[in-house]
């Protein structure tokens, strides 16, 4: 932390409380300050994380989208370990998007505990600092002789004490501490940090309080429901407008041209009224006329038909080459050869999409359940001809996102029709159906594998044929594979080659892109492998990893030591190789690196002889880095990682007829039951020497290969294809 500057910013609240707050220069764009200014200089108005009123209470602000991962209450415990502050005494408020203030304001890609674990620790820590200086000074003594405890400063030799809200006001008046004066908390001191502290909004939510956006009221609020062309990028041409505005409640009705971006405006109507029965009740009568464009000829029969006879030809591009790759197949002692096909599949968030606004004078006000709040100011911003800094968001919780609400399209669609009804706040709400048809879906995938193994067992070639969708080497949003994933770097023949189908379906990162995909083709081929040579199937692995050490750079290095760790630990735990399963009954075992964190799972699975399957336990070993700040929900993300995996592999499908998507509700989209989910799911974190890093993706990518294997141990038969369903399986 020493090459960094930090910034801090104090002001006096009515009744001597405190308010402090900070932002890191390492946090800046390359090239300076972040709206504006020069290199190295401060980010405008460094603002408060940390408020302290008179009576001891305090209120932590969160900065980044809460959406069930539990980072409501993570990162405002960060803040709380450092300032030594009563878990009981603490109030947690959601902030507002600033940027300016906060720093990075999103949630996706398991970011939001790296990206703050640094910052919000000085924070936290200068906090501290002053208010042991503002205590000491008032007793006369050296800081160096206090300590702070439970929300209070101590002067050991004299018994005296003081609560922080008696002496806010003194510290908010002290000069700011130099950076080289913060020193955060050694780990062996924490009491807050590593312990299951009671989770922010949990009574509320439990009890069915209006905390979600969906829930999002105010005076004299209208409604809104936004039909679209049931085909991606289709226009809306005319519609029965006249007719619908005599219905029932209804206020007002628009046919909206669209910006031709399906990520941003798409071309559609909107009905406005008093409630939204009224509004989605007159949907039912709307009669639009659709120009549905040139994709109402795509459909997934017609990609199927695509890839088979792409798999014919050639490979179109590399993504990685190394070594003789065809010449090593030639001379292994044995080769395999399989082709495996995963689907489009929905986010399917219990949540539909929805977003309140509010235009007024020129400048909007938007209440919105969004991962990435600023991009989608940004958005909408260039989508009215507004300016960014005319629009302010309101981050609501959000029920679920999974990737989705990384797009920001309800956001523009509300803000849209709220600026033809200046002063009237809207609140857009879509339908199930419109929340499944309308998504960024998680690109489906066909994958023609051979690789060798030589007399010892050694993987000495590998190939893959990867035909996805794009167009000539450019792959459509979340499809491709990065030249280092694994087993990259671990075969030294090894090659990697794509040909892409172009698709209009619009895609886009769902928990663990790509590697929730990957993960079960390479781990579940990598199995087959292990068969093939007649070894043990952990052994395998471990032997694939060899020696521990770091291979490849930056984003794509991969640590084999970890991974090594987190294997051998599932083994252990488990009881790999040492319990005998009655006969119909097998374990599998998986794992991956995703998102900067190391799982390997093992799955405990019965198939009957009616292919009926039941997951009776799953062990998972994660390292996710030095601190698990908050073990309850870091067990929670991992639970439902697993479960989350499991609805992905059997019935979860979405597939495209005459460029539009098909299936439309749960029932056709299915999550695991309660009764389908394991009786068992036992989780173990490893602590390495690393900073911490999230846990939203990582534990869900090996689910899948560890399921599926287990499905071979215990039946003989290979999954090649997602949803299992298609393969005659189903949850017993």
């Amino acid at each position: 932390m020493s090459s960094r500057r930090f910034f801090l910013q104090v002001s006096l609240l009515g009744g001597g409380g405190m308010w402090i707050g900070g932002h890191e220069a390492l946090a800046q764009p390359p090239g300076g300050r972040r709206g504006g200014g020069a290199p190295g200089q401060a980010p405008l108005d460094p603002k408060a994380f940390v408020r302290i009123a008179p009576d001891g209470m305090v209120t932590l602000t969160a900065k980044n989208p809460e959406m069930g991962q539990g980072i409501k209450t993570a990162l405002p415990m960060i803040l709380a370990e450092e300032m030594d502050l009563d878990w009981k005494l603490v109030q947690v408020v959601q902030g507002d998007l600033d940027e300016d203030k906060y720093g990075s304001q999103s949630a996706g890609g398991s970011r939001s505990t790296p990206n703050n674990w640094d910052l919000l620790r000085r924070v936290g820590a200068t906090a501290r600092l002053m208010l042991v200086e503002a205590a000491a000074q008032g007793w006369g003594v050296a800081a160096s002789e206090c300590k702070t405890e439970l929300g209070r400063v101590l002067h050991p030799a004299s018994g005296r004490s003081v609560g922080y809200g008696e002496v806010a006001a003194r510290a908010a008046a002290l000069p700011m501490p130099n950076a080289d004066q913060v020193r955060p908390k050694s780990p062996k001191d924490y009491k807050i940090i590593g312990r299951s502290m009671p989770t922010v909004d949990l009574p509320a939510m439990v009890s069915g309080k209006p905390i979600y956006g969906i829930d999002f009221k105010l005076p004299g609020m209208l409604f809104a429901v936004y039909e679209k062309c049931p085909v991606f990028g289709g226009k809306a041409l005319s519609a029965n407008l006249d007719e619908v505005r005599k219905l029932p409640g209804v206020k007002h009705v628009f046919l909206c041209e669209g910006n031709g971006d399906v990520a941003s405006l798409s071309s559609g109507v909107a009905i406005v009224a008093e409630k939204w029965w009224y509004a989605n009740e007159a949907r039912k009568k709307l009669k639009v006329t659709w120009d549905e464009g040139p994709t109402a000829n795509h459909s997934s029969a017609g990609y199927h038909a695509a890839a088979e006879e792409l798999f014919a030809r050639k490979p179109g591009f590399v993504i990685r080459r190394d070594g003789d790759v065809e010449g090593a197949l030639r001379t292994a002692a044995k080769t395999v050869e399989a082709r495996y096909t995963f689907p489009f599949i929905s986010h399917a968030q219990l949540e539909p999409g929805n977003c309140a606004a509010r235009f007024t004078d020129g400048k909007l006000e938007v209440w919105a359940p969004s991962q990435t709040p600023g991009r989608g100011r940004q958005m909408t911003a260039q989508a009215l001809g507004l300016k960014p800094a005319d629009i302010t968001v309101h981050q609501l919780r959000t029920g679920g996102g999974f990737g989705r609400r990384l797009a920001n399209d309800y956001m523009v669609e509300a803000a849209w029709i709220a600026k033809q009804l200046p002063g009237i706040p809207v609140k857009l709400l879509w339908t199930r159906e419109d929340d499944m048809r309308h998504d960024f879906y998680r690109p489906g995938g066909y994958q023609h594998l051979r690789a060798g193994v030589d007399a010892s067992g050694k993987v000495v070639a590998w190939h893959d044929h990867f035909v996805s969708f794009g167009e000539g080497d450019k792959f459509v949003p979340s499809s491709n594979i990065p030249p280092g994933e694994f087993p990259a770097n671990f075969v030294a023949n090894f090659a990697v080659e794509a040909t892409l189908i172009p698709t209009a379906v619009p895609t886009g990162p769902l928990r663990a892109p790509r590697s929730n995909s990957q993960a079960w083709v390479f781990h579940s081929f990598i199995d087959e492998l292990a068969h093939a040579a007649g070894q043990d199937p952990v052994q395998f692995r471990l032997d694939l990893l060899g020696e521990p050490r770091v291979v490849g750079k930056g984003m794509e290095s991969y640590d084999a030591g970890r991974m090594r760790a987190v294997l051998e630990k599932v083994a252990e735990v488990s009881g790999w190789g040492k319990r005998s399963l009655p006969k119909g009954r097998g374990l599998g075992v998986g794992f991956h690196y995703s998102h900067s964190g190391y799982f390997a799972e093992v799955a405990e699975v019965s198939v009957d002889a009616n292919k009926r399957v039941k997951v009776h336990k799953v062990w998972a070993v994660g390292d996710v880095g030095s601190q698990i700040i908050h073990p309850s929900s870091a067990r929670n993300q991992v639970e439902g990682a697993i479960i989350d995996g499991m609805s992905e592999m059997m019935a979860q499908e979405i597939t495209i007829e005459r460029g539009r998507t098909v299936q439309s509700n749960y029932h056709q989209h299915q999550m695991v039951r309660m009764k389908q989910a394991p009786p068992e799911i036992e989780v173990h974190f490893i602590k390495s020497n690393n900073p911490p890093t999230g846990l939203g993706e990582p534990p869900l990518p090996p689910l899948l290969p560890a399921v599926a294997n287990a499905i071979f141990a215990a039946s003989g038969i290979r999954v090649r294809t997602l949803p299992m369903a298609k393969e005659g399986f189903r949850w017993a």
